[in-house]
């Protein structure tokens, strides 16, 4: 799978996170977003009662919104109510159900060529952090139960040329995702960065800084989710009221030798614009 996107510039274009209803009504993100090729998220399709009903219909219209964008493409797939180490396998084929239907949606509106992306909650929590190696068994079996749910998704994104990112959530020690990703699919399987998330673990897990994150991600950080925040809670803030060192998170992107799609993940859409104002500023995207 090639996630990555060369760019002509020495720094990279900043994309965003959004919905159908945001491309629709919002017409400056839009061609903030459309006319220079910028990432495109979809977050529409993580919602349980989308995936049910009209996913096909809005996956429609995100291919008619997107008409003209030439830039990389993705979704959030769902997570609601389920862990990708569920182990019961009623709630596991309803998972699989989920996320296979999020993959149809995203191959609706991704156009051929597109390297379309979707996204996945990483199954380490903080407890885990400080528990799963207690046991000998336990890492194993959290494994085996992430193939056992993920074996289709994995066979059917391969199929369609959709690379799955996981994203970290409450993970401690970002070395697990690596673990992970190598366990199941190498070129289908990569990872993904929040940057809010992995500040507010850091300081109330113990987890490692930002930076660290990604930089351990390495050549397998293939998608990053930009969001300020205190670190107190998942703040989705806009970019410079919270406390990260953006700089420094830039040049550990940088140090990875990567081309991740960089998505401005904001609680109200309304702030990717000043967002993406203030990192221009900084000199530190396009």
């Amino acid at each position: 799978m090639n996630h990555d996107q060369k760019r002509d510039s020495a720094r990279p274009k900043v994309g965003a996170a959004v919905t159908v209803w945001d491309l629709k009504h919002n017409t400056a993100l839009r061609r903030f977003l459309v006319d220079a090729d910028r990432d495109v998220e979809l977050q529409d399709f993580l919602d349980p009662t989308v995936l049910r009903t009209d996913w096909a219909d809005r996956a429609t219209e995100a291919a008619r919104l997107l008409d003209g964008h030439n830039g990389r493409v993705g979704l959030h797939g769902p997570f609601f109510d389920f862990q990708l180490d569920v182990g019961d396998p009623d709630f596991r084929d309803i998972a699989q159900r989920r996320m296979l239907t999020a993959l149809e949606a995203v191959a609706t509106f991704a156009r051929p060529k597109a390297h379309p992306h979707m996204v996945l909650h990483s199954p380490f929590s903080h407890w885990d952090g400080y528990n799963l190696d207690t046991n000998s068994y336990a890492r194993e079996t959290k494994l085996n139960r992430v193939h056992d749910c993920l074996k289709p998704v994995v066979a059917r994104a391969r199929d369609l040329g959709v690379a799955l990112v996981i994203e970290n959530i409450e993970d401690r020690d970002p070395a697990d995702r690596n673990e992970l990703a190598d366990s199941i699919d190498g070129d289908t399987v990569q990872l993904s960065v929040d940057t809010g998330h992995a500040h507010y673990s850091h300081l109330t897990g113990g987890a490692p800084t930002v930076d660290r994150f990604i930089r351990a991600a390495g050549s397998r950080l293939a998608h990053i989710h930009l969001q300020d925040g205190d670190g107190w809670a998942d703040r989705h803030w806009q970019i410079g009221e919270g406390t990260l060192c953006w700089p420094e998170i830039f040049r550990a992107i940088a140090d990875t030798g990567t081309h991740p799609r960089l998505l401005l993940e904001m609680r109200d859409c309304n702030a990717v614009l000043p967002s993406a104002r203030y990192l221009q500023e900084l000199g530190l995207v396009d």
